[in-house]
């Protein structure tokens, strides 16, 4: 990076872009969500409550049908973005110079957030980070930015989408530097904060200031941090299986005419699994609150660990676009509060939503490679699970550096079909 100290080089104009970046990612994020809770209340016709009880509500018919539709969407929209260039945040930055075609990487937001408005197992968060992206891609072409700081600005981007739409504004911050940028250093901070905050604060104009989960103070104890060092590896063998698991869906997705067919068929059987187990569809945000307050009987919890990330491995295999912060964290949530049932057998005691709370940062940390980010991402979710720090911090730890031993790469650079570079794998080591 050229220059030294806490601002580097950077001149007026770029402060300039890092505001107005901030100001799209914030407008661009709240307009995705409207339009996410618009389509969602149409296809499943209900007014009020979370998207899970307006499922429940729906008849069999009706939830293979509204599926169905997804899928010719999907692979409609599939087919139509094929002669573009948009391309996974992740994928521009790290190997297509953090170019990000602005008309074509909006069009492949819009189409993500319809999706899984209507059931697809997919995260929301891939929307408002393309349009960031593509905000801070076209203002960097603009302003005619050396390299450096366009990757820069384009990560900023991406985090304050997500910073958006999850009122998460340091978890957005770090989400750009940790695992997109891939390393931590003052003068790099400081523009990813400013972009983070400023969306954020934008887009509470629409949005919600409250937590997106709520759940009430866990306090620590003692089995909870027996239970971490003994689950932060589980987590880990865990998050290994997953980053192979989109690796793999990642390499079948289809071509030609199969970008149509595929998820026309993957939908249609995701639909047909939602009459038992409505709990599939969408990108798993009822489930995580359900797993965070133990709201889930022990057989849905082991159904859901297993189907849960079967099902978003097949939405994204079918070619479908979409985030995978959410499922992962539904996957983490899952698997701590299955394991917290057994322990509270061995050792009672201690709430079992606690349990949830620390596999799911585990699973985050070690699937994003990204520790810092995770941590502070599920404080920033839920506001009340500080005080189990310490349990958190040691299977984040344990779980992220044996994925790490082990080569997985995260689930974003599995998911680009490349491995980071050589240099930010080191820049990650040393953050």
């Amino acid at each position: 990076m050229p220059g030294r100290g806490i601002v580097a080089s950077y001149g007026v104009r770029f402060w300039v872009l890092v505001v107005a970046v901030g100001l799209g990612a914030g407008l661009g994020g709240a307009a995705l969500i409207e339009l996410l809770r618009l389509v969602q209340h149409v296809a499943w016709s209900y007014h009020s409550g979370d998207f899970l009880d307006g499922v429940k509500r729906t008849s069999s018919a009706r939830r293979v049908l509204v599926l169905f539709v997804g899928g010719v969407v999907a692979g409609g929209g599939a087919l139509a973005l094929s002669r573009f260039s948009a391309s996974e945040v992740s994928e521009a930055i790290w190997l297509r110079g953090a170019r990000v075609p602005f008309w074509a990487s909006i069009a492949r937001g819009v189409h993500s957030i319809v999706i899984v408005a209507l059931g697809a197992s997919l995260g929301r968060e891939a929307a408002p980070q393309q349009a960031g992206a593509a905000v801070a891609s076209a203002l960097s072409e603009w302003a005619q930015l050396p390299d450096w700081q366009r990757r820069l600005l384009v990560a900023c981007g991406a985090g304050a989408g997500m910073a958006a739409v999850y009122n998460v504004p340091l978890g957005g911050a770090l989400f750009a530097l940790e695992v997109l940028l891939g390393t931590l250093t003052l003068p790099l901070v400081l523009p990813a904060l400013a972009t983070s905050l400023i969306a954020t604060g934008v887009a509470w104009i629409a949005l919600p200031t409250s937590p997106t989960y709520t759940i009430p103070t866990y306090p620590v104890h003692g089995q909870q941090i027996v239970w971490a060092v003994i689950v932060g590896p589980i987590a880990g063998l865990a998050a290994i299986a997953w980053i192979r698991l989109v690796s793999l869906a990642h390499s079948l997705r289809p071509s030609g005419w199969q970008k149509l067919l595929a998820p026309i068929v993957v939908f249609t059987a995701l639909g047909a699994l939602a009459i038992a187990y409505p709990q599939l569809l969408g990108n798993g945000k009822p489930v995580v609150q359900l797993a965070l307050v133990a709201k889930l009987s022990v057989a849905l919890l082991a159904v859901l660990l297993v189907l849960k990330p079967l099902v978003t491995a097949a939405c994204l295999g079918s070619g479908a676009p979409g985030g995978l912060f959410t499922p992962t964290l539904a996957y983490g949530v899952l698997l701590g509060g299955l394991l917290g049932e057994g322990w509270a057998q061995i050792w009672p005691g201690a709430p079992l939503g606690g349990y949830a709370i620390i596999g799911g940062a585990a699973v985050l940390g070690a699937s994003m490679q990204g520790p810092l980010a995770a941590v502070v991402l599920m404080l920033e979710l839920t506001h009340h699970a500080d005080a189990l720090m310490v349990p958190i911090l040691i299977a984040v730890v344990e779980a992220t550096v044996l994925a790490r031993v082990l080569g997985a790469p995260s689930i974003y650079s599995a998911r680009a079909g490349a491995e980071r570079p050589a240099a930010d794998h080191d820049a990650s080591a040393a953050a």
